[in-house]
C-alpha cells in the first residue's frame, strides 16, 4: 500500500542554508540563557526524562520530564532532534528545550534515518515508513511522503538522493531482506538472502548496507549484492558509514545461541570490492560503541573504556583515547550503557557509573569539557549542526 501525499521536493542544500541563516539570527535560548549558533546541543536520555546539553560547554540547557522509555536520534537539521515515545516520534527543539508540538503518530515507533536532505521513520508495529524534509521543520508539521511495507515488522528505510526508496521486507515472526521501489514507488529490485535483516548504513557514493545473520546486502547504482560474512553465523545488525568512505564499520556477532554476546570483533564491508574484514580490537563493545571520524576513521567505544581508531583500508587500530573507566554491558538493551556519538571532529561519550557526559576532541584526543548529570544517562544525541 502507498499513499504519496509529500509536496514538490525543494532543494535540500538551500533548505539546510536557510534554517542555518534563520538560527544564526535567533539571539536567545529564552529570556535566562542566551547560545552560541554554533554551539549545537546534545540530548540525553534518563528514566524519566530528557537533558539538553551546551554542545561546548556541556551546561545544562535545559531539561524535559518524560514517562517511559524514550529513543534519541537526530530529526536532520540543525535544532531538532527526533523522540520515540510508547506513540510516535515527537519533534523536540533542542536549543529552546521543548517540544514543537509536531508529532508523526505510530505504533512501536522504530528506526530514525537522516539521508541526502530527507528523514525517515520507521514504525514497526503497522510497518509505515514517513518521509519528511527536516530543513522544514521550523515552519511547522511539513508536508509528508507515507509508504506502508507489506506487514508489519521491525524495519527500516532510506530514501536516496534520486528518490529511490530502500526498505526492508519482513513480518513479526521473520524478517528476509530488502526491496529498492523507484520515486513513484514501482518495485525496481528485490533480495531476500538476508536472514533477520537489521540496520542499515550508507557509504561514499551512496552505496547502502543492510545488516543480516549471515553477512550484509550492499545496493547502489541498482544492483543489490550479497557480502557473506566469513564464519556460519555472522551476524551484523548495526552498522556506521561516512560519506568519506566507501567502507562501512559493522559489529560481529558469532554466537546465535548466547543470551548476550560480547563480541570484541567489528566488521568492515568495503562497498567497493563488496568484501568484508574483521578486525579484534582487544576488548568488547556495544551497540551504542559505532561511529565515524571526520576523515572516515572508525570509531569504537571498547568496554575497556577506550575509543578505539581503526584505519578502515588497513583494518588496523592505529591509536586508543582513553576517557572513561572499563565496565561491562547490561543484559537488557534497554538498560543504560556508556554511548559514543559523533559530530564533525568532536565526540561525545556518556557513562552511566560516574553520570558524567565527556567531550573529546578527536584530532588531539583531548578531554576539553565534562559534566555531571543528577540523573543516570542513557541514550546520546544531537543535532546535525551546520
Amino acid at each position: 500500500m502507498h499513499i504519496r501525499s509529500r509536496a514538490t521536493k525543494a532543494v535540500a542544500l538551500s533548505g539546510l542554508i536557510a534554517s542555518a541563516v534563520a538560527l544564526s539570527s535567533c539571539g536567545a535560548k529564552d529570556s535566562d540563557h542566551a547560545h552560541e549558533p554554533g554551539a549545537e546541543p546534545i540530548g540525553v536520555t534518563y528514566d524519566g526524562g530528557i537533558y539538553l546539553l551546551d554542545g561546548k560547554s556541556l551546561e545544562q540547557s535545559g531539561e524535559l520530564k518524560l514517562d517511559g522509555f524514550n529513543r534519541l536520534n537526530p530529526a536532520g537539521d540543525d535544532r531538532h532532534l527526533m523522540v520515540s515515545t510508547k506513540d510516535g516520534f515527537q519533534v523536540l527543539d533542542a536549543f529552546d528545550a521543548k517540544f514543537t508540538g509536531i508529532e508523526f503518530p505510530g505504533e512501536k515507533p522504530g528506526h530514525v534515518v537522516q539521508h541526502a536532505g530527507r528523514t525517515v521513520l520507521f514504525a514497526d508495529g503497522t510497518g509505515e515508513v514517513t518521509i519528511f524534509d527536516p530543513a522544514k521543520l521550523d515552519g511547522g508539521k511539513p508536508a509528508t511522503e507515507v509508504y506502508r511495507a507489506a506487514a508489519p515488522h521491525h524495519g527500516v528505510a532510506i530514501e536516496l538522493a534520486n528518490d529511490e526508496l530502500v526498505v526492508t521486507l519482513g513480518t513479526e515472526e521473520k524478517r528476509v531482506g530488502i526491496a529498492v521501489l523507484d520515486k513513484d514507488r514501482k518495485e525496481i529490485t528485490r533480495s531476500e538472502d538476508c536472514p533477520g535483516v537489521h540496520g542499515e548504513s550508507t557509504a561514499q557514493g551512496e552505496a547502502v548496507v543492510i545488516g543480516c545473520q549471515n553477512g550484509v546486502l550492499v545496493y547502489r547504482n541498482g544492483v543489490i549484492t550479497k557480502v557473506t560474512s566469513p564464519t556460519p553465523y555472522g551476524r551484523i545488525g548495526n552498522q556506521s558509514g561516512s560519506a568519506a568512505s566507501p567502507i562501512v564499520l559493522g559489529d560481529y556477532k558469532q554466537d546465535k545461541d548466547a543470551e548476550l554476546e560480547r563480541p570484541h570483533q567489528v566488521s568492515l564491508i568495503d562497498t567497493a570490492t563488496n568484501t568484508m574484514r574483521l578486525v579484534d580490537i582487544g576488548t568488547s563493545y556495544t551497540f551504542r560503541s559505532l561511529a565515524r571520524g571526520p576523515q572516515g576513521e572508525a570509531l569504537v567505544l571498547g568496554t575497556d573504556g577506550r575509543i578505539h581508531v581503526i584505519d578502515p583500508v588497513t583494518a588496523t587500530v592505529t591509536r586508543t583515547i582513553p576517557v572513561i573507566d572499563p565496565w561491562q554491558e547490561p543484559l537488557k538493551w534497554q538498560q543504560p550503557r556508556p554511548a559514543l556519538f559523533v559530530r564533525g571532529d568532536t565526540a561525545y561519550v556518556s557513562d552511566p557509573t560516574s553520570k558524567k557526559v565527556f567531550r573529546i576532541d578527536l584530532p588531539t584526543g583531548t578531554t576539553t569539557a565534562t559534566a555531571t548529570l543528577p540523573a543516570t544517562p542513557n541514550e546520546l544525541s544531537g543535532v546535525t549542526g551546520h
